[in-house]
């Protein structure tokens, strides 16, 4: 049997105290569990002194990852269950309950994990003090070096060999897998997400929708869910009418046919100022969209070359962000399934005529009328919603069908998701609306029919341009420096707007996103960059064999503690739908790192153990980066 004592070591700085609790860890063979068993507290200095109790207190099997900070949150909270339960405590918190209760200290003095316990002060009727001190000496968990009482908290200082152990094999044995599982195994997904109205440019009020949506679809896809991602194109409605009439009028086919969408855009916006001087324009062109509707050859020969033009010029910009759909079923799509839809809401008695309009009445849900026909006979996009919905749920049998759509649709996604309720279907509960903020030009709001837009294509051009600078500027000799440019330019976008939190309204300011320090996406992909770097001159065969050094440094266990929390902060992700949480991960994980590598010799460190463990680390926080980019449409460029 061999036997091999894990605990804090006494010249580490993470262990300045008079005691320490000491575990020492037995297996029979090298792939065997680990078995913990809890030796009395020693005085430090009196190491021959401990004697070892003969009870085991837990397994560990580190290679099947069971040693992370959630696991011990959880390993916490059902001993601190159980101690209170055997009190007799009336109303004791559920061990889910309590392990949402412990935080991780922002500062590693205080521990890894500390458990406040006024929490618990009015359930024991003591004072949270008295509650730490006679709740320490029976929180005996496995992977926890110590513990100490700091006023009212539990402070809980995990095995830091262990943990790194653990924590580097498990990266390194899952790879591109770590951070995720299957949870979602067998279960499908609908994204419908990006959905521009053809004919209109790509402007950055389009941005959201599209990177959060990819976002949410990789993170669902990174968990083993089977996602669909639609682009619901808005290639229907009265705008057509609108585009059609301004064609007629003053479009020139050969200038459409050199300049694209930014032609149809000059002709839509001058259809509005004309407008307002001859009104009859909106007439005509509602005539003229009711004229598509009803399979007019010329209008339909118009409307199809109006949306292959745009589709073009849209995968230009998906392909820049490395975004694919499953489907471009837009609209139009659903217009031949309308009718069955109006004949279920009558057959259901949930139609009433309002004003010359047929509508679903939600008054008794404190909603507005769901429109369904307008009073000159005309669908609106709530009533092909409805048929796009049925028709997913027939088409994928999807157990959620997730739309990612500015906030200020709410009002219509819950009119919608209410019908398909009253036409009772069950599965309406399945149905998700995600909302986003809007988004300025250096405060300045963006509408299409004005002109006021900034062109998605134009601000990465513009980004690409200014990184690309930077790079002549410092690593002129940069190989594919194009390349590269385009990846961080673009990257920069996609980071500064998820960075921050979807439901804020955002104030993009291009100088701001651009910058190689800070909280910024060139930062992120820079970090990632240096640990390419570090590899290649190692030389190195990663995660063949680990050996940790007898000390594990202040900068070395921060970075490992970092690692660890992936997994949990991409279920937060998930369970929130919210990509910042990610974004705001990558800033922790690029932090750590750099502390690590400014304060930590790695290619030149003397020690071959301390080398071969500090290059290791560096590979895993390539690997979770890469991973955590993954989920945000950051690329990953190794040099730059």
């Amino acid at each position: 049997m061999i036997s091999l004592s894990l605990f804090a070591q006494l010249n580490n700085k993470r262990s300045r105290t008079a005691t320490i609790r000491v575990y020492v860890l037995h297996t029979h063979q090298t792939k065997m569990p680990y078995q913990w068993s809890c030796c009395n507290t020693a005085r430090i200095g009196d190491q021959n002194k401990i004697s070892i109790c003969t009870k085991a207190v837990g397994l560990i099997d580190y290679r099947k990852g069971s040693l992370d900070l959630k696991q011990l949150k959880t390993d916490i909270a059902a001993r601190l269950e159980t101690i209170l339960a055997a009190r007799g405590v009336p109303d004791v918190p559920s061990a889910d309950a309590l392990a949402n209760m412990l935080e991780y200290p922002p500062d590693p003095s205080m521990g890894d994990l500390a458990f406040p316990c006024f929490r618990l002060s009015k359930l024991l009727r003591q004072a949270p003090p008295a509650i730490a001190q006679s709740l320490q000496n029976e929180m005996v968990v496995p992977g926890i070096s110590r513990i100490e009482t700091v006023g009212g908290y539990l402070n809980f200082f995990a095995d830091d060999h262990a943990l790194a152990a653990q924590t580097l094999s498990e990266i390194f044995e899952k790879g591109n897998r770590y951070g995720g599982s299957d949870i979602g195994q067998g279960k499908t997904i609908v994204f419908d997400y990006s959905s521009p109205n053809v004919a209109k440019p790509f402007h950055i009020g389009h941005l959201g929708t599209t990177v959060i949506g990819h976002s949410l679809k990789m993170l669902h896809a990174f968990f083993g869910y089977n996602c669909v991602g639609i682009n619901h194109l808005g290639d229907w409605g009265t705008q057509f009418g609108k585009l059609v009439v301004a064609y007629r009028k003053w479009g020139d086919k050969a200038r459409i046919e050199e300049n694209g969408i930014d032609e149809l855009v000059a002709l839509y916006v001058r259809f509005h100022k004309e407008a307002e001087t001859q009104p009859h324009l909106e007439d005509e062109a509602r005539q003229t969209f009711h004229d598509l509707e009803n399979g007019d050859t010329a209008c339909r020969a118009l409307w199809k070359w109006f949306i292959d033009i745009s589709i073009h010029e849209y995968e230009k910009t998906y392909g820049q962000l490395g975004i694919t759909f499953d489907s471009y079923a837009g609209e139009s799509f659903y217009v031949d399934k309308v009718p069955a839809v109006i004949n279920e809401l009558k057959e259901k008695n949930l139609l009433k005529v309002d004003d010359g309009a047929t509508i679903v009445d939600l008054s008794e849900y404190n909603l507005p009328p769901c429109i369904i026909l307008k009073s000159d006979g005309s669908t609106i996009y709530a009533t092909r919603d409805i048929a796009a919905v049925l028709y997913r749920k027939k088409t994928y049998d999807f157990d959620k069908c997730i739309y990612v759509t500015s906030a200020g649709q709410s009002v219509h996604f819950a009119q919608l998701f209410k019908v398909i309720e009253l036409m009772g279907y069950p599965w309406a509960k399945d149905l998700v609306h995600v909302p986003y903020g809007t988004v300025s030009i250096n405060g300045t709001k963006l509408a299409t029919r004005t002109g006021n837009v900034v062109l998605l294509k134009d601000l990465f051009h513009e980004a690409v341009d200014k990184v690309r600078t930077i790079i002549e500027e410092k690593n002129p000799a940069l190989e594919n420096k194009d390349k590269v440019a385009e990846e961080v330019g673009v990257g920069a976008i996609v980071f500064y707007y998820l960075s921050n939190n979807r439901n804020r309204d955002i104030n993009f300011m291009m100088e701001d996103a651009l910058s190689f320090e800070g909280n910024t996406g060139p930062y992120a992909q820079y970090t990632y960059a240096r640990t390419c770097s570090i590899l290649s001159k190692s030389g190195m065969d990663i995660g063949v064999d680990l050996s940790l050094p007898d000390t594990l440094c202040a900068e070395e266990f921060a970075l490992v503690k970092v690692l660890g929390l992936f997994g949990e902060k991409t279920q937060q992700a998930l369970a929130e739908y919210e990509p910042a949480i990610i974004t705001r991960y990558i800033l922790d994980v690029c932090a750590a790192f750099n502390r690590f590598y400014h304060d930590c010799q790695i290619l030149s460190a003397q020690d071959q153990t301390t080398r071969a463990f500090r290059v290791s680390l560096t590979a895993a926080t390539k690997t979770v980066l890469g991973n955590a980019f993954d989920l945000i449409c950051m690329k990953k460029p190794e040099k730059i």
